[in-house]
């Protein structure tokens, strides 16, 4: 079987490595869980999902990777005055022009005499507003390379406006950046503009919850989850008080995170998973 990413062989680890708080003398943007890494900011959403195979090797450090490019890609975002000045009906946001240049950077930042090697899928989604004659309308750049997924979701509705369409070289092999992969932005990531509505939810995931979570399911548990917080019938062992209004989007990220994890630790669950497994040719079964 080909290995899952250019670092062979594929192995995982669950605790982040990266002690690197800031970098150009700014403090890093985002989190990191594991080698993965996730931004949320006020017009950006991005997921990268960093190799773990990385950890075995010498130098080895795709948090770092998936950290670093989340980081530099919102900052390109927030130059570009077409996003961050007035709406204008000519000027468009370029987000693969961005990650291309996020990644570029952080090529330099992980060099010699900083060496640091590491492999990362990334997944972003930039709100930007449109002057149209009826007025403002938002507009969602949608930019994918590898697989993890942008998922819109539309409650209003009961449906699933937009999804990314994944990335491989071979199964279990995304398209991925960093050290040793022939991969780029400029030449393979792909962007798609979805007009957005209020009230739409816009989900930012790696392939741990879509891997395990079928789309019909993803979007029953965010609705479920968003209706409890509403309710009020959210103890406050399983609420997330961060006292900023943010405690909504908290707890249903971690809900949807658990029901993905209750799939993948079940050596028995049928799994999106395991059935491109079997149309693989292989024996598999569990998340």
């Amino acid at each position: 079987m080909p290995s899952g990413s250019f670092s062979d062989p594929l192995s995982t680890h669950n605790r982040s490595r990266d002690r690197r708080s800031y970098v150009n003398g700014e403090m890093i943007r985002g989190i990191t869980n594991g080698d993965d890494a996730v931004l949320v900011g006020e017009n950006f959403i991005g997921a990268n999902d960093g190799v773990g195979a990385w950890a075995q090797k010498p130098k080895g450090h795709a948090a770092l990777w998936s950290r670093l490019i989340l980081h530099f890609w919102a900052i390109e975002a927030e130059r570009d005055q077409s996003v961050t000045a007035a709406s204008s009906p000519t000027t468009e946001p370029n987000p693969i022009a961005y990650l291309q240049k996020a990644y570029e950077q952080t090529v330099e930042a992980t060099s010699a005499p900083n060496e640091w090697k590491g492999t990362t899928t990334a997944c972003g989604a930039l709100l930007h507003h449109r002057q149209g004659p009826a007025g403002s309308n938002p507009i969602l750049y949608v930019t994918n390379l590898g697989d993890s997924q942008i998922m819109v979701l539309r409650p209003e509705t009961e449906e699933t406006v937009y999804k990314t369409t994944e990335q491989w070289h071979w199964f279990d092999c995304p398209r991925q950046l960093g050290t040793n992969s022939p991969d780029t932005p400029k030449a393979n990531a792909v962007m798609d503009k979805v007009e957005a509505k209020e009230g739409d939810i816009v989900l930012a995931m790696s392939d741990g919850v879509v891997d395990n979570l079928w789309e019909h399911e993803i979007f029953e548990n965010v609705r479920d989850s968003m209706q409890r917080w509403a309710s009020g019938k959210v103890n406050e062992a399983m609420a997330s008080d961060t006292g900023d209004g943010k405690g909504g989007m908290l707890y249903v990220a971690r809900e949807l995170v658990k029901a993905a994890r209750k799939i993948a630790e079940d050596p028995y669950a049928e799994s999106p998973f395991m059935e491109r497994a079997v149309e693989e040719g292989l024996a598999m079964e569990g998340g």
